[in-house]
């Protein structure tokens, strides 16, 4: 079969295939062919939310094993997900919408079943950053995913000072009952002039667009009876260039661990940084224990 998919997800002579499955971010139509072809044959389903994706396997006319595997307990799940891989079985990896690993769990399964010399395929599809950035008119030659901003207004104006001068176009995720707030504060530390595309409800019945200065979207928003409804993707033009000498584009790591400690527990202040940054937890986490530590 294609994609080295064992007929019915039967275990065979060798370890199986963890697929990476990106799925609809709202409308079941962006399932792609493949990944529904992957989901019918594979032995397992691990799910961030066995109910939310049960409903898309019924939908499918398909019943699996599934195992839950979100944020809280990844690191626990981990042997039971390389159980099933090691005994041959395919696995299909999915998370609640979108692509898998994007703002979701799955990077502790996947580098693990790496480490183990597990073949990892991902079935590439919808992606609400991707889908965002796609309509969003913004440059797209360099952006910076930052995934969601800290929930605590000091601890979201800090992340968001660290990344006042970056020139890349900045995406960010948020929840419907942050999203005034966060528009609030990029108003406050960005400024009410920058360019700012707001994406609601992407691909589902009313995907909204918000378009303008940053003050302009947030008093649209503002306006709307359904504004406050729905998931959203926030997309920021990045800086002009300041001409100012001296000035570095980009993030001071070590300056922005400083702020978020004054306000936040070390984990979650490396945890933020890492998102920021894309390095490594592990290593920040350490870094963080230094700077305290002074």
């Amino acid at each position: 079969m294609a994609d080295g998919l064992k007929e019915s997800g039967q275990a065979g002579g060798g370890p199986g295939t963890l697929y990476i499955v990106a799925t609809p971010i709202g409308n079941l139509e962006d399932l792609s062919p493949r990944a529904e072809k992957v989901l019918s044959s594979v032995a397992v389903v691990a799910a961030e939310d066995t109910r939310h994706s049960g409903r898309l396997l019924q939908h499918l006319g398909l019943r699996k094993p599934m195992i839950a595997l979100h944020e809280h307990n990844e690191r626990e799940r981990v042997a039971q997900v390389l159980k099933e891989l090691q005994a041959g079985k395919d696995l299909a990896l999915v998370s609640d919408a979108g692509t898998p690993l994007i703002s979701d769990p799955g990077y502790v399964v996947v580098r693990e079943a790496r480490a183990q010399g597990i073949r990892v395929c991902p079935i590439p599809g919808p992606c609400a950053l991707v889908t965002a950035l796609s309509a969003a008119g913004l440059p797209t030659d360099r952006f910076l995913f930052a995934g969601f901003l800290p929930a605590k207004r000091t601890g979201r104006r800090t992340a968001l000072e660290a990344l006042k001068r970056e020139p890349a176009t900045l995406v960010f995720y948020e929840s419907p009952h942050r999203i005034l707030d966060t528009l609030a504060d990029l108003v406050a530390v960005l400024g009410g002039e920058r360019e700012l595309v707001l994406g609601r409800e992407l691909t589902k019945t009313f995907e909204t667009f918000y378009s303008g200065t940053a003050e302009d979207v947030l008093a649209e928003l503002q306006a709307d009876p359904h504004g406050g409804k729905g998931e959203f993707v926030v997309v920021v033009r990045g800086a002009e260039a300041s001409g100012e000498v001296g000035e570095e584009p980009g993030l001071d790591v070590d300056k922005l661990l400083v702020l978020l400690l004054a306000e936040l527990p070390v984990k979650k202040a490396a945890k933020i940084v890492a998102e920021l940054t894309g390095g490594s937890k592990n290593e920040l986490y350490q870094r963080a224990l230094g700077l305290k530590a002074r």
